[in-house]
């Protein structure tokens, strides 16, 4: 993927902060990070909607939405991950898709997020005032066929800006930066974008935690490169897609992409690990953090392999189920209860140990583990 250089001099000024907080630190390493303990993060807040699903848990609440990632903070999580993309008037929003539709007398239209302006953008979907009805918001899915965005708890579009102001404070924000796939975007366009999203971030955030992460290589090598403050992770498919950039295709390009651009870890799917796990000990040698995210997490057994296997947190989409199971398995203490009975134990009480494994034990439960995914 080939980008055009350009001279600092052409590139937008960033927000002050940025200049302030990377004077004096040593860019020449990467950062470590590591995340508090083993931990769940909410894919989208509550989990992602699946509107062809028969399972009604995937539409709960509206993905990306307010509501849905306080809905996701009622629960013993550290993050939430979610999707922004910058409009065309420089606001970042919070949305997954590269495109927007919505239906008009009986006619689809398609629109990318990226080409609409923060009002337009707002104008879809349900509207925070009760008197205004927004356009009909519809979703394309991975078969082709759009559907209404139906949901049992639907809620407005919200910006990044929003999402600091909104959401519970305790809660940790995994940044995801999105880029369409099918565009080859050129130096300055990404850190036009990246600056959008940093002036938000830097002026909203205070001491919240917040972690980048993106599947463009490049936005997420020039994010280290823009700001210290916050670790950048990369994301990758790790085979299970392959695409046209090399970079994307292997948690070991993974790797180079991370120590190349001093990023401070990975988030992979979780079968590319379950395939590759020698991958695991290299990404852990490298000083890097490894985090999952795929169907499997929702599922508590593959949740618990990979807290044996040293990840250090996963992205789920059934909140509550997991968070149950990974306290029910000791990976986490309970969530403090409000009025503990004076018999009940305290957090401070309940020790988290780490089951001891042999080699051989974890290496036949990679190895299964490894057989049952290729079917």
């Amino acid at each position: 993927m080939a980008l055009r250089t350009v001279l600092v001099s052409d590139v937008p000024s960033l927000p002050e902060s940025v200049y302030r907080l990377s004077e004096g630190l040593d860019l020449s390493k990467p950062k470590s990070f590591r995340m508090p303990g083993f931990s769940v993060i909410g894919h989208r807040g509550n989990g992602m909607n699946v509107l062809q699903s028969s399972d009604r848990r995937t539409r709960g609440f509206k993905e990306n939405s307010i509501l849905s990632f306080n809905s996701a903070a009622k629960f013993p999580i550290d993050f939430i991950e979610f999707d922004v993309q910058v409009t065309k008037d420089d606001c970042p929003v919070i949305f997954h898709d590269d495109f927007i539709y919505s239906e008009e007398n009986g006619i689809v239209n398609e629109t990318r997020v990226t080409d609409l302006s923060l009002s337009e953008f707002l104008l879809y979907g349900p509207q925070k005032e009760a008197e205004k009805i927004g356009k009909t918001l519809m979703r394309k899915t991975k078969e082709g066929t759009v559907l209404k965005w139906d949901v049992d708890l639907d809620d407005s579009l919200c910006t990044l800006q929003e999402a600091f102001e909104l959401v519970e404070q305790s809660l940790g924000f995994n940044i995801e930066l999105k880029f369409d796939d099918h565009i080859v975007y050129e130096r300055e366009s990404l850190v036009h974008a990246l600056r959008s999203v940093l002036q938000v971030v830097f002026d909203c955030a205070k001491d919240r935690p917040v972690i980048f992460s993106s599947f463009q290589p490049d936005a997420a090598q020039l994010l280290r490169e823009l700001q210290s403050t916050y670790p950048v992770f990369f994301l990758t498919d790790a085979g299970n897609q392959i695409y046209n950039d090399e970079r994307r295709n292997s948690l070991e390009e993974a790797i180079k992409v991370c120590l190349e651009g001093k990023l401070q870890g990975i988030v992979s799917e979780v079968k590319g690990v379950f395939r590759n796990p020698a991958a695991i000990s290299k990404i852990k040698e490298s000083n890097l953090s490894l985090l999952t995210y795929g169907k499997l997490n929702n599922v508590g057994e593959a949740v618990y392999m990979q807290y044996v296997m040293g990840i250090e947190g996963v992205i789920v989409d059934f909140v509550e189920e997991i968070t149950e199971s990974a306290t029910l398995m000791m990976i986490r203490p309970p969530s403090p209860s409000p009025s503990p009975s004076p018999s009940s134990p305290s957090q401070d009480d309940v020790a988290i140990t780490k089951p001891e494994f042999s080699q051989k034990e974890i290496d036949f439960l990679l190895k299964l583990l490894s057989q049952m995914i290729q079917h």
